[in-house]
């Protein structure tokens, strides 16, 4: 039934600080604005890591009723190859530690922070994404 992450997204209160927050922390600008395509501000997706997933960041004004304004209770955890620098890199931009490095078993650590728009943010290594990429460039 579930093919692939195909869109990650994310609420902000205040769009345009989001947009620059994690501009800066990807080192990429944003593939899609909904303002280019001349349906106003509201929405921008970037493309992110190996398989170029959308990181989706929507203003909060558009999210559905009875979403919680709180952290949210699902972490989606991103592949890092250091996961001390991708944790420190975080904080030092202004994110909160959620859960500090965590083994959970071996090959795979974790971490979560909270952006500074009340996202939750998940990283993680993982010995078998790494795999999985040797199999697919591999089969290339």
């Amino acid at each position: 039934m579930l093919r692939g992450l195909s869109t990650f997204n994310l609420w902000a209160a205040d769009l345009p600080a989001a947009v620059r927050w994690y501009a800066e922390l990807l080192g990429t600008r944003p593939y899609f604005t909904s303002e280019a395509v001349g349906r106003g501000p509201g929405y921008v997706e970037f493309r992110v890591g190996d398989y170029q997933h959308e990181l989706g960041i929507i203003d909060r004004r558009f999210a559905p009723p009875g979403l919680a304004a709180e952290r949210g209770g699902t972490i989606v955890y991103w592949h890092v190859d250091d996961l001390p620098a991708a944790l420190e890199r975080l904080l030092a931009r202004g994110a909160e530690l959620l859960e500090p490095i965590t083994e959970r078993g071996p090959g795979f650590v974790t971490a979560s922070v909270v952006d500074p728009f009340g996202n939750v943010l998940g990283v993680m290594y993982n010995r078998h994404y790494l795999d999985m990429l040797g199999r697919r460039d591999a089969q290339q």
